[in-house]
């Protein structure tokens, strides 16, 4: 059970929660959710006109809203806010969304009930999970599509997902022994407003593009290996002198990856070759780089799970001063677009160079290996398409890598005048990290059949225990078979092949 302690959850309970497991609010947060909510009802009785408690939206904001109809109002934007298309977000991006928003909410800046914090902690407790159609959120005004959804499942409309069954929400409910709510004022447009989905998908993407960095840096040193290169681009004064803590912590783990081996023996004494291509010479730079990218949009979505990013702000008053409720725009996505922006280049450049070191190792000009990887070049060819794959999913990745927060559209008749587009740009990641998973695979697959051809002579024990993984799965080629097999097999064991070597982390 993970505890949402507000304004203080760390990068590895939201990846925990994203994974699956159980959270809900600390008791320490529900004193300030309740002074909050009752604060909201000594606003109203003032009498005072107050954006979002009793008046309209967006460009109606200046729209009066009498109090006998402001639980109307709550629900009518839950309902005509509920607007978005396009396929379901993945289950876990959408617990993600629920844990975020309840951690947000639990903060007491939002003005909302006990019992509706209560519902959504229930729903995610239970395996509620509403169906969120995954476009319509340009990323200002908050994700404003995406989370009416969320809010349109509470009060019993739309669809939630329960024990692998697509429901009616208001059946969903009941079969949970859950009823939905009567939304006060205020509440509606507190659940709606916020970034939780931009950064849902952003963390999502954090969390593949870190547990790909790992595998990258193992099968960059096994294609090191493969090719018989150097490990002396990676001796630590180099990089103490770039002083760049990336690409030092990336240099480590190559050298320690590589250390013990006999095939990197076998050739560390007269060596025709001055310099290895930059493939695999540069890997310290290059991931290093990505890795220093990483961190930075680690540190970014850190502290935006951890805010308040609705509208308006409740601040109860203290020692006899006036409640508040204050118009500002931290519903506005523009730090979560610039992190998924970092975490799709970084995607990108890890792909990219390592379909670099796939073409060179099939290349037996470059590599001093068989053509494509075969035995016998010319009747069999090897690893020649799998080469052209990774090259498609790099060049689709390298399109999608363009930057999604220079981009902006006016919204709400100009009201909502410069928008971020981070829901699009975190939305984009996890595409990216499969296409990133599919290099990563081949190139396993050709690094390791480039040791084979080493035989009798082993790389070090942690690139062996590698290419053992792999090997129990996926045999080495000798004549051309079925090849879709053998990447399939290995995409669904790359998450495990940065596990437990020590390699560096978002969170190192």
């Amino acid at each position: 059970m993970i505890v949402l302690e507000p304004s203080a959850v760390s990068l590895g309970d939201w990846r925990s929660i994203w994974r699956g497991a159980p959270a809900r609010l600390a008791d320490g947060a529900h004193a300030a959710i309740a002074e909050s909510a009752a604060a909201v009802e000594r606003i109203i009785a003032r009498g005072e006109p107050v954006y979002g408690i009793n008046t309209g939206f967006g460009k109606l904001a200046s729209v009066r809203i009498d109090d006998a109809d402001l639980a109307t109002l709550q629900r009518n934007i839950v309902l005509s806010h509920a607007a978005g298309v396009g396929a379901p977000s993945p289950a876990g991006v959408v617990r993600l969304m629920m844990a975020l928003k309840l951690a947000s909410l639990g903060q007491g800046a939002s003005g909302v009930k006990p019992a509706t914090i209560a519902l959504l902690e229930a729903m995610l407790g239970q395996g509620l999970v509403p169906v969120i159609p995954c476009q319509g959120s340009v990323g200002a005004s908050g994700d404003l599509a995406p989370l009416s959804h969320l809010a349109a499942t509470m009060i019993g409309v739309g669809e939630i997902v329960l024990d692998g069954e697509t429901l009616p929400a208001a059946d969903a409910l009941a079969k949970a022994g859950l009823g939905p709510l009567t939304l006060g004022a205020k509440e509606g447009l507190a659940l709606l407003n916020g970034t939780q989905f931009s950064c849902a998908n952003a963390l999502a993407g954090l969390f593949q593009a870190e547990d790909l960095f790992r595998a990258a840096l193992v099968t960059g040193a096994l294609s090191v290996e493969a090719a018989k290169g150097s490990d002396t681009p990676f001796d630590p004064r180099i990089h103490a002198l770039r002083r760049h803590a990336g690409q030092i912590a990336v240099a480590d783990a190559l050298r320690g990856l590589m250390a013990g081996s006999a095939i990197r023996a076998s050739h560390a004494v007269d060596d025709p070759r001055v310099q290895d291509p930059y493939c695999l010479r540069c890997q310290p730079q290059v991931m290093g780089a990505c890795l220093d990218l990483l961190r930075q949009a680690a540190t970014t979505l850190s502290t935006e799970a951890n805010c308040v990013s609705d509208n308006p702000l409740i601040f109860p008053g203290a020692n006899g001063a006036d409640d508040e409720a204050l118009s500002g725009g931290n519903f506005h996505a523009e730090p979560v677009a610039f992190a998924a922006d970092m975490i799709a280049m970084a995607i990108c450049e890890i792909g990219s160079i390592s379909e670099r070191r796939i073409a060179m190792l099939v290349d037996p000009a470059l590599s001093g290996l068989p053509a494509f990887l075969t035995p016998k070049p010319g009747l069999n060819s090897g690893f020649m398409i799998p080469q052209v794959t990774a090259a498609a999913l790099v060049s689709e990745n390298k399109q999608r890598a363009y930057p999604a927060s220079v981009d902006s559209i006016p919204t709400s008749a100009n009201q909502e005048d410069h928008v971020s587009m981070a829901a699009h740009g975190a939305r984009r990641l996890l595409d990216m990290a499969e296409n990133l998973r599919g290099v990563i695979a081949i190139e396993w697959l050709a690094a390791a059949q480039g040791c084979d051809f080493h035989a009798p002579l082993t790389s070090s024990a942690a690139l062996e225990a590698a290419r053992a993984m792999l090997r129990a799965k996926v045999p080495t080629l000798t004549d051309d078979r079925h090849f879709h097999p053998d990447i399939a097999a290995a995409a669904a064991l790359v998450d495990r092949l940065g596990e437990g070597r020590g390699l560096p982390g978002v969170e190192a």
